[in-house]
C-alpha cells in the first residue's frame, strides 16, 4: 500500500513537471515568434526605405549616393533566429536611414510632392507602426515568460530545464522626451 502511494505521488510530481515544461516551451516559442515578427516588419520597412533611396536619386543625385552608402553600411540582420540585441541594432539603423531621407525630402519640395514618394512614405509609416506594435507584443510575451520562469515552484523546473529570463527590447530613449515647440 505504501508503495502505491509513493508511486502515485511520484506520478503526480512527474505530470506536474511535464505540465510546467510544456507551458514554458509554449511561452518560449511565442517569444521567438514575436521576435521574428519584428524582424519581418523591419525587413519590410528596410525595403520601403531602399525604394525611397531609389526615388531620391531622381531628385538629388549627390544625396542619393550618400543614402546608398548608408543603406549598404547599415544592412539589417535578417537572421532566421534574431536576438533582442540584433532587433535593437536594426531599429537604430532604420531610424537613422529614415531621418536622412526625411531631411532630403524637406530640401526638395518637388520630391515631397511626388505621389510615389508620398505613397512610399505612407508605407514606411505603416511599417513603423507595425514594428512598434510588434515590439510591444514581444515585450508583453517576454513579461509572461519571465513571470513563469521566476515564480516558485515553476522556477525550480525552469532552472533544471535551462529556461532563463529573456531580455526585453530596449526603449527608444530619443522618443522619451517631449519635443520643444
Amino acid at each position: 500500500m505504501t508503495l502505491i502511494i509513493v508511486i502515485a505521488i511520484v506520478a503526480v510530481l512527474v505530470l506536474w513537471g511535464v505540465s510546467i515544461q510544456n507551458k514554458l516551451v509554449k511561452s518560449d516559442e511565442i517569444c521567438n515568434n514575436a521576435l521574428k515578427q519584428i524582424n519581418v516588419q523591419q525587413m519590410s520597412r528596410y525595403d520601403a526605405l531602399k525604394a525611397l533611396v531609389k526615388l531620391t536619386r531622381e531628385y538629388a543625385a549627390h544625396e542619393a549616393d550618400a543614402f546608398q552608402k548608408v543603406v549598404e553600411g547599415r544592412k539589417i540582420t535578417s537572421s532566421p533566429a534574431p536576438t533582442a540585441a540584433e532587433i535593437n541594432a536594426n531599429e537604430q539603423a532604420l531610424q537613422a536611414m529614415s531621418a536622412k531621407l526625411i531631411a532630403v525630402a524637406e530640401a526638395y519640395p518637388e520630391l515631397k510632392a511626388n505621389t510615389t514618394y508620398q505613397q512610399t512614405m505612407t508605407d514606411v509609416k505603416a511599417y513603423e507602426e507595425n514594428v512598434r506594435l510588434s515590439r510591444m507584443t514581444f515585450n508583453d510575451t517576454v513579461t509572461r515568460f519571465n513571470q513563469q520562469v521566476r515564480v516558485f515552484p515553476a522556477s525550480v523546473i525552469a532552472g533544471m530545464l535551462g529556461f532563463n529570463k529573456r531580455d526585453y527590447l530596449a526603449d527608444d530613449v530619443s522618443k522619451a522626451e517631449f519635443p520643444d515647440f
